[in-house]
């Protein structure tokens, strides 16, 4: 995720120097990210269709062994996968498992046909699950001998979507969410006020992060099934399906991510128990410095769930996407999350201290330095080019995430102001609390942080008293705290960053399930290579022949209109050495594409005159270079074939 320059600071002067470091950190980031873009090579990261055999439309003489999908990268595929369906909607194809046909970095699965299919146009739909964990699918079909009806009607549905899809959006959603909370929440506690580990609301506010983010695995673990295949809901509960699951790359990434958070589950049960109540300063710094590290570790850990199976584990350079994709996640954790918690600590807490204010300014400029690194690079890799930036869905959300950061550097110097006025000001309190806020006031509220009041023997009135002065004063605080109008400016522009900040991640979810611009053009090109004709006109050949026999010597024109895919007119001249029409008994012809064996296709002339034949209706079934051969009689024992390679679109 793209971060703006963090809001926090402790005088105007100081606010604006790290605001000059991100003003010269954005140039410097545009200009990089500009020369990426100029430079950027080929690349895949969300697998596409870049080529079939037959391809989509063509029109094949005869029924082919087997119909093959070329992906531009590596895809997974189960039993139906791949499903060719004849004019009646009846399969085609030998059922089971497509071949791996693949060589070197060719990623190409095939399906064998029955043999004596009848001629007819033939539909193939396939759906696959890319490297990156992303269903993708697809449908098109083909021609054996000449088009016909088809009562197979092409699926308009992407695979991932309708409710299930919708479903596993949210799930993606919320356990993005989770993690920064979590993460963002606990480091703001470790890293900036530590005392906040006693603050009720602020546990609360981890806690929910953390089962929020376990819900959403749970939940993402249970859809894999009804995401990747059926798309029926009811199939999320198939144990069979689930097995399957945990087998992929995906379903390991999501359950070492639940054993992750049976770990993470006992560092808060440690953060808000052991380390909240500890008072001896050095056994406190201690257990800091342990729970930092093994918090990191956990988080890290975490975060690389995500890393190795979504799209920084496909496309180029996975060695460094991978790292570089941890690095972002934990950043945008320690920014967003620590935003979220330093919110719920001004709204909630009354004893949030300056210093602390200060410190997680400082750790919020360091993450906004490894946003902007690591979100350039990221950019990068997924985009690639100025064209697909701007001319693709991916790009145009990319453009929309940059809008809300731009929307967010305004919030942010906002709050900077604020925040300024407050530690000039003392708006924030700069003294820690005595003991642990929240649970001080909760004490307090129980009647067991104030003494009983003098001249009550009863000690159920003596406690209700406690109660009722607590409370009173706890009012008195807050209205205190509340007509602070440095305070409550801060907290009015920190809630609307918030605000942004989850737009913000709403984009950056659907971004991670969006075909990444790089691929989306490699595929166009694929497709538009191989749909364009190669020859924009008829095709003239002029082939001379000699049979061996008397007058057996002359000159082939032939004429093939329009010189494209589909049907052909085919026009052939006979001419004698005299340059005269030359009458022959018997002409032949056949059309070859070697790199693909197809044909010989053949195609019989009839006479129209003296030296004069055609050919009507000759189908080109796809485009290549194709080897045409004529033979020509001049005797009941003389004959030859002459042959030549033509480019035909």
């Amino acid at each position: 995720m793209t971060a703006t320059a963090p809001h926090f600071g402790p005088s105007p002067s100081a606010a604006r120097r790290p605001l000059a470091a991100a003003g010269l950190l954005a140039a410097l980031a545009g200009m990089v990210f500009g020369l990426l873009l100029a430079v950027a090579g080929p690349a895949s990261a969300h697998a596409a269709l870049t080529g079939s055999d037959p391809q989509d439309g063509a029109v094949v003489a005869a029924a082919p062994k087997e119909v093959t999908l070329t992906f531009s990268e590596q895809v997974a595929m189960g039993e139906g996968s791949i499903r060719i369906l004849d004019p009646d909607g009846k399969r085609a194809d030998t059922e089971g498992a497509p071949r791996d046909l693949g060589a070197g970095s060719t990623v190409k699965y095939g399906v064998t046909l029955h043999t004596g299919l009848p001629d007819g146009t033939y539909t193939v739909a396939w759906q696959a699950v890319s490297a990156d964990s992303h269903p993708v699918s697809g449908a098109f079909t083909f021609s054996i001998g000449a088009p016909s009806e088809t009562t197979v009607a092409l699926p308009d549905n992407e695979a991932g979507g309708g409710l299930v899809g919708t479903l596993y959006g949210i799930a993606r959603y919320a356990a993005y969410a989770g993690f920064i909370v979590l993460v963002g929440g606990a480091a703001f506690v470790l890293a900036c006020w530590q005392r906040g580990a006693g603050a009720r609301p602020l546990q609360r506010l981890v806690v929910r992060g953390w089962l929020t983010l376990t819900a959403a695995t749970i939940a993402m673990l249970l859809l894999r099934t009804p995401y990747t295949g059926s798309g029926k809901l009811g199939d999320a509960f198939d144990l069979d399906g689930l097995k399957a699951v945990l087998d992929t790359k995906p379903g390991a990434a999501l359950v070492s991510r639940l054993l992750l958070l049976g770990a993470s589950a006992l560092f808060i049960a440690v953060l808000f128990g052991t380390y909240a109540k500890r008072e001896d300063e050095r056994e406190k710094k201690d257990l800091t410095f342990g729970l930092a590290i093994g918090g990191a570790v956990i988080a890290a850990g975490i975060a690389g769930t995500w890393a190795l199976a979504e799209h920084a584990s496909a496309g180029i350079q996975p060695g460094i996407a991978m790292p570089v994709d941890v690095l972002h996640l934990l950043a945008v954790a320690a920014w967003l999350g620590g935003l979220a918690a330093l919110l719920v600590a001004l709204y909630r807490t009354p004893g949030i201290t300056a210093a602390a204010v200060r410190r997680f300014s400082r750790i919020a400029f360091i993450s906004v330095l490894v946003l902007t690194a690591t979100g350039i690079y990221q950019s990068w890799r997924q985009v690639g080019s100025w064209s697909a930036l701007t001319g693709t869905g991916y790009g145009q959300l990319l453009l929309v995430k940059v809008g809300l950061v731009a929307v967010l550097v305004g919030v942010a110097w906002i709050s900077r102001r604020w925040t300024a006025r407050l530690a000039v000001g003392g708006g924030v309190d700069d003294a820690a609390p005595t003991g642990t806020t929240g649970a001080a006031d909760t004490e307090a509220a129980e009647g067991t942080g104030s003494p009983e009041p003098a001249g009550l023997d009863d000690p159920v009135r003596a406690t209700q008293l406690a109660r009722q002065q607590a409370a009173v004063a706890t009012a008195e605080k807050k209205r205190i705290r509340d007509a602070d109008p440095d305070r409550s400016g801060l907290r009015r522009s920190v809630l609307a960053e918030v605000g942004v900040a989850v737009a913000l991640l709403a984009v950056t979810t659907i971004l991670t399930s969006t075909e990444p611009g790089r691929t989306e053009e490699e595929a166009a090109r694929s497709s538009t290579a191989a749909a364009a004709p190669a020859a924009s006109g008829p095709i003239n050949l002029t082939l001379p022949f000699d049979t061996g026999g008397k007058n057996g010597k002359g000159t082939v024109k032939m004429d093939l209109d329009p010189g494209r895919t589909g049907a052909n007119v085919v026009h052939l001249w006979i001419d004698g050495i005299d340059g005269k029409a030359m009458d022959v008994p018997e002409v032949k012809l056949a059309f070859t594409l070697k790199s693909k064996d197809i044909g010989p296709l053949p195609a019989l002339p009839v006479r129209l005159t003296e030296g004069h034949w055609t050919a009507t209706g000759v189908q080109i079934p796809i485009a290549g270079n194709w080897n045409v051969a004529v033979t020509v009689r001049t005797s009941d024992i003389d004959q030859t074939t002459v042959d030549k390679n033509v480019k035909i679109g």
